[in-house]
């Protein structure tokens, strides 16, 4: 009898479910969990204010693993293995050439995509000193423009920026607070990121001022009104901040066939080639000027006369 029962349980469970597990307990266990960590690291020759924006990030990812510089900037595949070694699938690295150049690699190791950026107008926290704060360690909101979803190369930014910088619920070293706003908006083809405290307000108070406002009728209405009023949620700005302007989309992880190639996309040193080429050549047009100014006086000069007080008095 116990074999007939057996089989009879057998055939009426479903598969994946344990035996004395209800459904809700079933559904609840299959949560999907977000597992991402985030490698972050520089370049060797990074200069002062790159290292403490570098800081500044890793701050704000309770997920991030912080790593010593890179020294190596010709062979990037290394960066792959260094996420392996650190239990990491994401990998931030900022890239400095010619000490004044900073670029950002945003890639998901050890498969792909990646993509690379240049990284301008950068102010980092101290430089700042705005009156926004949170707290070290809480989760963020991530707020994205509209334009993220208007063309394809866009969605993959937005999808690599949400892998970077989304705190996983169940992270270690995060705290059960959302407390502040990332920001990420697109104008002039470039990706303007700001980070931005979120201040609420108080339930509490705001209950009292509408029953004050109740009790005293019209007269404290306006008073009451405009106390309501500043207690409405604001943002006042943290830091840092910076502005991105993408240069290409890689399908793998560091290299690859390219996804994207921005068109518009001018390289810092083409940039100060063209500077140093519009000075020489206004140099150039400045002697030919006075060349011609001086050719010009001599021609409307004339021939000198006899009679003239250089012949005369010579």
């Amino acid at each position: 009898m116990s074999t007939v029962y057996g089989a009879a349980l057998k055939h009426d469970a479903t598969p994946g479910k344990k035996r004395g597990v209800d459904e809700s307990d079933a559904e609840t266990s299959m949560v999907r969990r977000n597992k991402q960590r985030v490698l972050v690291l520089p370049s060797r020759g990074v200069t002062t204010r790159m290292r403490h924006l570098v800081n500044d990030i890793e701050a704000l990812l309770p997920h991030a693993k912080k790593d010593s510089k890179l020294d190596s900037k010709s062979d990037l595949s290394i960066l792959n293995e260094l996420a392996e070694l650190n239990n990491c699938n994401n990998c931030m690295y900022f890239e400095c050439r010619r000490h004044e150049d900073l670029y950002l690699w945003l890639s998901k190791t050890p498969n792909g995509p990646s993509a690379k950026l240049q990284v301008q107008n950068l102010h980092t926290m101290d430089e700042l000193k705005m009156t926004g704060n949170c707290l070290k360690g809480s989760r963020h909101i991530l707020s994205f423009d509209a334009g993220f979803d208007a063309n394809p190369h866009w969605k993959v930014m937005k999808e690599l920026l949400t892998q970077m910088f989304a705190v996983p619920r169940t992270a270690r070293r995060s705290k059960p607070f959302v407390d502040h706003i990332l920001t990420f908006s697109i104008l002039d083809n470039k990706i303007w990121f700001r980070n931005f405290q979120i201040i609420e307000k108080d339930p509490g108070a705001n209950a009292a001022a509408e029953a004050l406002a109740e009790t005293s009728g019209s007269s404290g209405k306006s008073k009451y009104a405009s106390k309501k009023q500043s207690l409405e949620p604001t943002l006042v700005e943290i830091g840092p901040r910076m502005v991105m302007t993408p240069i290409r989309i890689f399908e793998g992880s560091f290299g690859g066939p390219t996804l994207f190639d921005n068109p518009e996309y001018i390289s810092p040193a083409a940039l100060r080639r063209a500077t140093k080429h519009q000075k020489g050549t206004a140099y150039t047009d400045r002697v030919l000027q006075t060349q011609s100014a001086r050719a010009k006086r001599d021609r409307l000069k004339g021939e000198e006369k006899e009679l003239s007080r250089s012949k005369v008095f010579s």
